[in-house]
This record gives structure tokens, C-alpha cells and sequence, in this order.
């Protein structure tokens, strides 16, 4: 299979002036967004189809994006969802034997701009320096000057509530387990059939298999849902999904988790866990470049867990209150990786147990709200 690219002239641009000149690859067009970076050696569909990354243009790390082209059985949710994809070398060559097209094929047809031939080790160097900024890729307008004043006009991140760009429209079951993706997520099955409510803020397909394959029927609902209709729904437990933006703009969320606190068990992933902790009275920061990747170390119940992260904002841990309290930090620097609330029967972590890509160092977490459920 061979993808063929046109080698269309593009640009990055970021807020501070930077400019990284390479060639288009997938759709031509211009897409605004915050630039970060991932640093996952593998697992480029998945982080294409995470609704977490909207809004957001991404360079990958690792040198080579392509190779084994995409599949529908890989995407983590309906569609690909972030602004731009910025890479070394797209391999104009897919070679795998589940590939049902090239990268670029798939990026042209749902309107996604990407950038090749940057040198994305001095661009990762730069944001870790300076942070993630504002940014612009282009493949049409190619002005410096121009693409520069367009980074600047994008809106930060802090303010921003995504979460209706990406929520689903209406309420669904999915009752569907991890079949070929078995290795290392089975955990404990239920010994009964088990509901669980889960708010969609952006929620990933992965975590949804994890969920079934333990014995559990799950009720998708959007975001908006009251509490109310999710108490009348009958759950054993209720989970609060990953999602993109500012979490203390997700003031709905936020109302509708502290009505639940205390009268069913929560669990909370990545944006989830930034919920229930401005729930339970805390708060929250930007960090400066976030994490994004499948090789953090977390320090949790005294082992280490090498994790999937993507998150650009965190829980600040002095600010929980009495009753609460952080059960994972992150070894590289030291921010709030978990947190639990024993008397409300309520847990999170913000980093991705579920993995999709990455290990399965922390898939143990949905045994725990199984046991919470069954308790």
C-alpha cells in the first residue's frame, strides 16, 4: 500500500514567532489549535481518534508515523478529533496486515492538516521550554507574518469548555468487551451484572471495553445529563470520562458530581478525576506543557506504574479538603495522579489506566471500582 504525497509546501507557526517550515501531508488547510507533544513510540490512530486532544495540534515524538497505517478496529471513538498532526518522516509506505488504508489517505478524507519534514526534536526542545503555545498549521497560507497574528488571536485553553464539541447527542448502551485487545485488560469479572452510568465528556471506546469486560452493562449519557436522570437510572456506579479543555469550566459537570457524591460509587478518569476533585472543593492548574504519552512513572500505594497520560491541566493537592486525599503522583514532577474520597466511595485517577495505546501497568483500578460497586 503507498500513500504518495503531493510534498505541498506547509508551515507551523507558533505564538512566539517560531516558524517550522516542511511539507503537507493529509488534508490541505489551515487549523488553528494548542501545540503539544506526545511522546508514545506507538498508537498514532488512537491518539488521532482521542477526543481529548481537540482542539489541539500534536507532534509526535517518535520519527516515524505511518508505517503501519489505520483500521477502524484501532480508532478510540467516532472520528479524529484534534486540529493538526506534526511528524518527522510520514512513511509514504504502510506495511501491516490490518491496515485498511495509509495514514494520509485518512487524514485527507476527515479534514485533518498535518506537517511532515519538521524537525520535531528541536520543536519538542523549544515546548518544553517554553510551554505549549498557540499555533497555526498551514498548508494554504504559507505568510509568516500572517500565520504568526492568527496563533496569537487563537483562544488559550484556560476558559475554554469543549466538552459539547464532543459529547455524544443522546444517551447509549454498550455492552461490548475487549475481544482482540485482550492482552493484559480481562481483570475480574462482576459476580453479578453490574450498570454503570458514564458521562461522556469526550470518553474513549477502550474504556468502555474495559468496563464490559467485567461483567458491567454501561449507559452512556451526555454531558449535560442531571443527576437526577442518572439516579433514576438505578446504577451501581457511575463514571466520570476523559474529555478535553478546562475542567473548572465544566461547571455542569461539576454541579451534577457533587450531587451524586456519597449516593453511589464514582470513578474518574483524566478530565473525570479534574471533576470530582473541583467537586469534592478543590482545585485545579494549567501546567506548562502538560503530559502527553505512554511512558509516565507514577508512585502509587508504594510501586511504580509506568502510564498512559494526556492531560494539560491538574488537581492542586493541597487544596482537597479533609476526607480526601491524593493516592498517585507523578514521579517526573510530583503533580496529583489520583485521588480518592473513602467515605464517599469515590476515586480517580488523571492518567489513562485503560491505556489505548500504551501498558496495562494500572488496569487494576477498574477491579477496584468493581469491588467498590460490589462492596
Amino acid at each position: 500500500m503507498q500513500a504518495g504525497f503531493l510534498r505541498t509546501p506547509a508551515v507551523l507557526a507558533l505564538e512566539d514567532g517560531t516558524i517550522w517550515a516542511g511539507s503537507a501531508f493529509g488534508a490541505i488547510g489551515q487549523r488553528t489549535g494548542e501545540v503539544v507533544f506526545n511522546t508514545a513510540m506507538t498508537g498514532y490512530q488512537e491518539v488521532l481518534s482521542d477526543p481529548s486532544y481537540f482542539n489541539q495540534i500534536v507532534v509526535m515524538t517518535a520519527p516515524h508515523i505511518g508505517n503501519t497505517g489505520v483500521n477502524d478496529a484501532d480508532n478510540e471513538s467516532r472520528k479524529y478529533w484534534l486540529s493538526g498532526f506534526v511528524v518527522r518522516a510520514a512513511s509514504p509506505r504502510v506495511s501491516n496486515y490490518r491496515a485498511d488504508s495509509s495514514l494520509d489517505d485518512e487524514m485527507r478524507a476527515q479534514g485533518i492538516v498535518g506537517i511532515t519534514g519538521i524537525d520535531t526534536r528541536a520543536l519538542v526542545r523549544h515546548i518544553r521550554s517554553a510551554g505549549a503555545m498557540r499555533g497555526v498549521v498551514s498548508s494554504t497560507v504559507l505568510d509568516s507574518d500572517t500565520l504568526v497574528a492568527m496563533a496569537r488571536s487563537v483562544p488559550t485553553m484556560e476558559g475554554l469548555d469543549l466538552v459539547p464539541q464532543v459529547t455524544c447527542a443522546q444517551s447509549y448502551t454498550w455492552n461490548t468487551g475487549v475481544g482482540e485487545w485482550g492482552l493484559g485488560s480481562r481483570g475480574t469479572k462482576a459476580s453479578r451484572t453490574l450498570h454503570v452510568v458514564a458521562y461522556d465528556f469526550g470518553i474513549k471506546q477502550h474504556i468502555l471495553r474495559l468496563l464490559a469486560e467485567r461483567n458491567i452493562t454501561v449507559t452512556v449519557v451526555p454531558a449535560t445529563t442531571p443527576a437526577a436522570d442518572v439516579l433514576a437510572m438505578k446504577p451501581d456506579g457511575v463514571f466520570l470520562s476523559n474529555g478535553p479543555g478546562d475542567p473548572a469550566m465544566v461547571t455542569y459537570g461539576i454541579a451534577n458530581t457533587k450531587a451524586l457524591l456519597g449516593k453511589v460509587p464514582l470513578f474518574g478518569i483524566c478530565l473525570g478525576h479534574q471533576i470530582l476533585g473541583l467537586a469534592l472543593g478543590g482545585t485545579t492548574y494549567k501546567l506548562s506543557f502538560g503530559h502527553h504519552g505512554a511512558n509516565q512513572p507514577v508512585k502509587a500505594y508504594g510501586k511504580v506504574e509506568i502510564s498512559s497520560h494526556n492531560h494539560g491541566f491538574a488537581v492542586q493537592a493541597d487544596s482537597l479538603p479533609a476526607g480526601s486525599g491524593v493516592t498517585h503522583v507523578n514521579l517526573n514532577d510530583n503533580c496529583v495522579e489520583g485521588l480518592e474520597a473513602p467515605g464517599l466511595k469515590a476515586f480517580s485517577v488523571q492518567y489513562h489506566p485503560e491505556a489505548a495505546p500504551g501498558p496495562h501497568d494500572a488496569s487494576y483500578l477498574f477491579d477496584r471500582f468493581v469491588q467498590l460497586m460490589e462492596g
